[in-house]
């Protein structure tokens, strides 16, 4: 008969349930351990804005478009006008301060787009200048109205009023299927607005310049000066050279005077290539 004391033994089938709880047990604390964090953690914060760090390509530049160059346009005029005029009213300084002082009117022709006051400031401005016939200390000139007696009228025409005024006077402006040039026709200035307002092709010179070579040409022509021809390559063309027509590997120059003396050039016409 076995003791009261003897331990009971437990089959084999029996124990295995706790065994197995035991390694479950187990396995799930050693997952808490390895999970555990070695130090509390920080509580979280947004981070700091303190620009892009990754690398980004340089910004391209926005290249400048060049401005299309603005040309002004021509003003609309007739090719032949009324054959009226419009003077310029009041009166000039005397430009000059020695010789005989010569007076003259300007007038534009009825309907020209060009204000007679803005003509007659371009002349004034051109006679009065230095550089133009007053400086030989010979001539003294003067703009005054119309109704005062004059030696002079600088006119500003349509190219038909021009050819007409300047064939009675002697002179054919008629050239590039047009009536192309200025003249001189006895006591008249003859400008011709088509020049006057787009001045010559390969003129090498802004519009002003020629405008103003135009009307020094011309009242030389009234003072008693001829034609002239280039000195020389690359020299200043006479301002009684037919500039309209060429400049003979000259350069542009609306003045008789440079430097304080009188510039010129050999004596002679330009026959134009038709």
């Amino acid at each position: 008969m076995a003791a009261d004391w003897q331990a009971v033994r437990v089959p084999p089938s029996r124990r295995r349930p706790v065994a197995r709880l035991w390694m479950v047990l187990a396995a799930v604390g050693l997952a808490l351990t390895a999970c555990a964090p070695d130090a509390p953690a920080a509580a979280w914060k947004p981070p700091t804005a303190t620009g892009s760090t990754s690398p980004s390509a340089e910004p391209t530049p926005t290249p400048t478009p060049t401005p299309t160059p603005t040309t002004t346009a021509v003003p609309s005029y007739a090719a032949t006008g009324p054959g009226t005029y419009v003077y310029a009213p009041g009166q000039s300084a005397v430009f000059g301060t020695a010789g005989n002082l010569r007076r003259y009117h300007v007038a534009i022709e009825t309907g020209t787009p060009v204000p007679v006051d803005e003509f007659a400031a371009m002349v004034d401005e051109t006679l009065s200048d230095p550089r133009s016939w007053i400086a030989g200390k010979n001539v003294r000139l003067q703009r005054v109205p119309q109704g005062t007696s004059a030696n002079f009228t600088v006119l500003l025409l349509t190219p038909g009023t021009a050819q007409r005024i300047c064939l009675a006077a002697g002179f054919d402006i008629y050239w590039h299927n047009e009536p192309y040039t200025s003249c001189q026709a006895n006591s008249q200035v003859v400008i011709n607005i088509s020049r006057y307002l787009k001045s010559v092709p390969n003129y090498g010179a802004p519009l002003r310049d020629y405008q103003q070579y135009a009307i020094n040409h011309e009242v030389g022509h009234v003072l008693g000066h001829d034609h002239e021809l280039c000195p020389g390559p690359g020299k200043p063309a006479p301002v009684m050279q037919q500039q309209t027509f060429s400049l003979q590997k000259c350069v542009a120059n609306s003045w008789p005077y440079l430097d304080g003396k009188r510039y010129a050039g050999p004596p002679g016409r330009i026959v134009p290539p038709d």
